[in-house]
């Protein structure tokens, strides 16, 4: 069985030489990711920011990212005032089971996320959504209760069948892992904690892919990753700087590095007593050299973060509102907040001592570095912070006590970089909402007003105060966002460099537009 096994996967992998080249075929392609999804259904949240592979929006984003028209035949108009949004359809678009994609279909996506009784996790992103309807078969209309900014930026969530979905609980339906879409891919097969095989949609409205058969095998422990890509198992995947730079120079393979809005950063407890003051909230941020971390944990891959915008959003980033490096600060700010030190070197305030335990996802080694890295400089300021290995339920249960090394982050839009991590309306709800608790009536004032407005300037102002109210009184210690690092064997052309959000693993990697790719000859 053993042998049986290895077999499986040399025959998988195609027949390697030591310099990397293989014989399988250049129409197919195995990835190794480093996370799986929950689900294959849009309206439950699976790839809400397009590049689906298995669906379409409608519209989606090019290298630059700029919206372009995808199920909508032109970008979709608002009116004058905001609140009417209009889309029409391509004629002629059919689902991957040959049967039409029509208006009926794109309202009953966005209904059923607005659905009380489906567990959507991207429900808070349309707020501001009160109604859809068809006007006639390829004519939709959203109606929004405010002028929101950056409506059309939800827009490349992927649109379901409605006749394969109704009358179901969406929430347990067969469709969730065996979905039909209208993208450039199909299931074919999806083994759960194993892998999933996608095949080329041949009737594929944009055209038939070049890769014919697509293997994603899961993989969470990055090491592990490294090993078997090493071994010749996949011809593609996703790795911590360091380990991909172990291919630089490795005939066969090429190391990629996409920029990225997806930051690593330490949600500190605002309900903790030793962290609820602003004060040492702040002093923790100045205490940590984020610049060491990007040298010596990421190779110089990433830039600093201060807060949840980045750098890449240039028309609302604040360079102002970033922390220095800055110990004597930061010592200074906890001996005003109470916490002295004792002939120890460890700090306390009324006999409490200072304590932060640290917690990161244990299978996630970038995050270990990190958190090791965090861990150490806030040390240094007599703060007794233990590093523990857990899980990301753990990390949300503890949430009142411990810090926690969590990821996230988008290049669209500041809105859903911040809005639902920093306002308080989301402190004690479940998910991966405002996991620190925070509550600072400025910050919220600014991203409602950002929100809200349609005028670009008045945008940034507003975005403007919401990072300066923020550094002021932060939630957490934003460490750094990321350039994420591929090891892909050179056998395409077609890869393009788009900046990345958080989600990249079979989604917004360097394979977004794996469809476009073509075989080198």
């Amino acid at each position: 069985m053993r042998r049986a096994a290895l077999l499986a996967l040399v025959l998988l992998a195609g027949c390697t030489s030591p310099d990397g080249t293989t014989t399988a075929p250049a129409t197919s392609i195995v990835i190794g990711a480093g996370s799986e999804p929950e689900n294959l259904n849009p309206v439950l949240g699976y790839a809400p920011d397009g590049a689906a592979k298995i669906f379409d929006g409608l519209v989606a984003r090019d290298a630059s990212l700029a919206l372009k028209p995808a199920l909508a035949a032109e970008l979709p108009k608002a009116s004058a005032d905001g609140l009417t949004w209009t889309a029409k359809l391509r004629k002629d678009v059919t689902f991957s089971d040959g049967t039409p994609v029509t208006a009926q279909d794109v309202v009953f996506t966005y209904k059923s996320v607005l659905d009380k009784k489906v567990n959507s996790t991207i429900a808070t992103r349309f707020d501001a959504l009160t109604d859809v309807v068809a006007t006639d078969d390829s004519t939709v209309e959203f109606t929004l209760s405010y002028a929101y900014a950056p409506f059309a930026q939800q827009l490349t969530l992927g649109i379901v069948p409605a006749a394969k979905l109704s009358g179901t609980d969406i929430n347990s339906a067969p469709f969730n892992t065996a979905p039909v879409g209208s993208g450039p891919y199909t299931v074919a097969e999806w083994r759960k904690g194993d892998r999933m095989v996608l095949k080329a949609n041949e009737k594929y409205w944009g055209g038939a892919p070049a890769v014919k058969t697509v293997t994603v095998v899961f993989v969470a422990d990055d090491n592990a990753r490294a090993t078997r890509m090493a071994a010749g198992e996949f011809d593609g995947t996703v790795l911590p700087p360091k380990l991909a730079q172990t291919y630089r120079d490795r005939s066969g393979y090429k190391v990629v590095r996409n920029p990225s809005a997806d930051y690593r950063g330490l949600g500190i407890p605002s309900e903790l007593p030793f962290t609820s003051s602003p004060q040492v909230r702040r002093a923790i941020n100045l205490g940590i050299n984020r610049q060491a971390m990007i040298d010596a944990v990421l190779a110089g891959s990433g830039k600093p973060a201060s807060t949840p915008i980045s750098p890449y959003l240039t028309d609302w980033y604040d360079e102002g509102s970033a922390f220095p490096y800055d110990v004597a600060e930061a010592e200074k700010l906890l001996d005003e907040a109470g916490w002295r030190k004792g002939a120890d070197g460890k700090r306390a305030k009324d006999g409490q001592p200072a304590k932060l335990p640290v917690l990161y996802p244990a299978a996630d080694v970038l995050r270990k570095e990190l958190a090791l890295a965090t861990a150490s400089d806030i040390a240094k300021l007599g703060i007794d912070a233990p590093v523990e290995a857990t899980t990301f339920d753990v990390m949300l249960q503890r949430r009142k006590e411990a810090a926690s090394v969590w990821g996230g982050g988008d290049p669209y839009d500041p809105d859903t970089a911040a809005y639902t991590l920093l306002h308080s309306k989301y402190a004690g709800q479940d998910g991966y909402v405002n996991m620190t608790l925070y509550r600072n009536p400025a910050v919220d004032t600014a991203l409602d007003t950002a929100r809200r407005s349609l005028d670009p300037a008045a945008r940034a102002k507003a975005y403007d105060e919401f990072q300066k109210a923020y550094s002021a009184d932060p939630a957490w210690a934003f460490l750094v966002f990321l350039d994420h690092t591929y090891v892909i064997r050179d056998r395409w052309n077609g890869q393009e460099t788009q900046v990345e959000p958080h989600d990249h693993g079979l989604v917004h990697a360097v394979w977004w537009n794996l469809e476009r790719w073509t075989p080198k000859s």
